[in-house]
């Protein structure tokens, strides 16, 4: 046995057949061998379409159990699972299926309009399952896999599984379309998934996995709050299974539901994505769902988006023997490392990292000298993806080999310290230059949201004659705060920034757009205060 993701999980299975693996709030729970067995059935109808080893099958669905087992499927016939953002419409949807080169789909039925409109510009999808109801040229999910074998034997007809079996994440990043991800399964195991221990050694065979699990041991519950369609769920729920825990799932995040799962299914660790998913978690828990019995909680993770000091703060006082952890990473890099005590977007962010993670100065071709102080790119060596799916041009300019070793340059920028860990300024795409002065949008939204009557904010560069661009916010007021003035907002950010960090135009919405897993929509935002600027005849 290799570094497989399925033969890692069948492993599993193997050793704690019984044991829960899954459970799906509202809908069934699923014992390991049973969902191995669900899978095998997708996996042999799948084989039978004609999708086998290296083929893509695309996820177009919210959380489910239909969700997993789609990308245990593919993995056990050495298939590529892809991610869709099911926020998609006609366009990016186009360009995904394509760039991708999909040959089979798993799909919520009530994204079949959203399909239908594609389908004809789709020519290498052939195979349609339709999850939850019936869709024109759709198999359903319930007849794909009736009367399929559940036996693992077949599943293999082009060769055993290996470490170099592909794993691909889709990203939307913060501009341009999406782009796929490559990982081998060994490298993401060890880069996304902890090498199977997130809080100890990684392992060193593969044996390990199911050698280091208990039968007779009660088991912890992992609780991905994100869409499985984000990196960072899909490795949370791998982690989980890793372990021989039991994985909960919501269909789609909302903060009271996510409350009242921790208390039924008393979950132990909670994964989410930034303030837009740890704020209204938060208040559920100061106001209407005060009281909710979350006691079984140990620890609650941000990855994807960091939490603000404020959120952090609200989140704790709730929480107070809860560890909270902030993570730091990325699609390309997997896990890099956590957030120092004391640190935050508003005071600087500084992450205890791997000792596979530091700095690079890509223009000097070398990595950064600890407590040098210089301004690199925040980088990873080792195990790192293999490139962009379909994108030569970007996979140039983001991997590429030193010394002998495979690295991958991320979009943050950082100095290296002298005890070794990590200052992230921000995101390079995302930075604002005022007059030639750099302004990272984390810190300053930081400082919005820790006004008492600020919900959420965005701050993006507006364009401006004389320097350039300006500063710009896009808030979400609470409900009730509508008589807060753009003033007031500008002389609380004085008394904490810079005066050329403070926001000079503010924008208001009704709602923040971010992304299903919680991310900033960068472009959304600066698209909106240049509107303000130079609004359209």
């Amino acid at each position: 046995m290799q570094f497989n993701l399925a033969d890692l999980f069948e492993s599993v299975v193997d050793k704690i057949p019984e044991k829960e693996a899954l459970v799906v709030r509202g809908a069934k729970r699923w014992k390991y061998r049973e969902l191995d067995h669900e899978a095998n059935r997708l996996a042999h109808f799948l084989l039978a379409r004609g999708v086998g080893a290296g083929d893509h099958v695309g996820m177009h669905m919210y959380n489910g159990s239909e969700y997993v087992i789609a990308v245990l499927a593919c993995l056990k016939i050495r298939a590529v699972p892809i991610n869709i953002n099911y926020r998609y419409l006609a366009d990016e949807l186009r360009y995904l299926y394509n760039d991708a080169d999909l040959v089979a789909v798993v799909v919520d039925a009530e994204f079949g309009e959203r399909l239908a409109a594609i389908a004809s510009d789709t020519p290498k999808l052939k195979t349609v399952v339709s999850v939850g109801g019936r869709l024109p040229g759709a198999t359903p999910y319930e007849e794909a896999v009736s009367g399929q074998s559940a036996d693992r034997e077949g599943l293999l007809p082009s060769g055993p599984r290996s470490a170099d079996d592909l794993y691909i994440i889709y990203t939307g990043g913060t501009t341009g379309m999406p782009k796929g991800v490559m990982w081998r399964h060994e490298d993401i195991f060890y880069a996304g998934m902890a090498g199977g221990r997130p809080y100890g050694e990684p392992m060193k065979t593969p044996s390990e996995i199911a050698d280091s699990i208990d039968p007779a041991a009660g088991q912890l519950a992992t609780f991905p709050v994100a869409p499985l369609m984000h990196g960072a769920a899909q490795l949370a729920t791998f982690i989980s299974f890793n372990m021989g825990q039991k994985v909960v799932l919501n269909r789609r995040f909302d903060a009271h539901e996510v409350l009242l799962t921790v208390a039924e299914e008393q979950a132990n660790v909670i994964s989410m994505v930034g303030d837009a998913m740890g704020r209204p978690l938060a208040e559920a828990l100061a106001g209407p769902l005060a009281g909710t019995d979350v006691s079984s909680l140990i620890v609650v993770s941000s990855a994807g988006a960091i939490l603000s000091e404020t959120v952090r703060e609200q989140l704790q006082s709730q929480l107070p023997n809860v560890l909270i952890r902030d993570n730091f990473g990325s699609t390309e890099s997997g896990f890099n490392g956590d957030a120092a005590p004391g640190s935050g977007p508003a005071g600087g962010m500084r992450f205890t990292v791997n000792e596979r993670t530091t700095v690079y100065l890509d223009q000097e071709k070398r990595p950064a000298t600890p407590g040098d102080g210089r301004v690199g790119r925040v980088a990873q060596h080792g195990h790192v993806p293999l490139g962009y799916y379909n994108d030569p041009v970007k996979t140039a300019e983001t991997f590429f080999e030193d010394d002998g070793r495979r690295w991958v340059l991320l979009g943050d920028l950082g100095t290296l310290e002298a005890d070794g860990s990590v200052s992230v300024l921000g995101r390079g795409s995302q930075c604002i230059n005022t007059g030639g002065e750099k302004v990272f949008p984390e810190e300053v939204e930081a400082v919005l949201k820790a006004h008492p009557d600020v919900f959420d904010a965005i701050v993006a560069g507006a364009p401006d004659e004389r320097f350039g661009s300006r500063v710009a916010a896009v808030v979400q007021l609470r409900a009730g705060a509508d008589a807060t003035t753009d003033a007031e907002l500008e002389e609380f950010c004085k008394s904490r920034l810079s005066g050329y960090k403070v926001p000079r135009l503010v924008v208001r919405v009704a709602d923040i757009r971010r992304s299903p897993s919680g991310k900033p929509d960068y472009p959304w935002a600066k698209d909106l205060v240049a509107r303000a600027v130079h609004p359209p005849q």
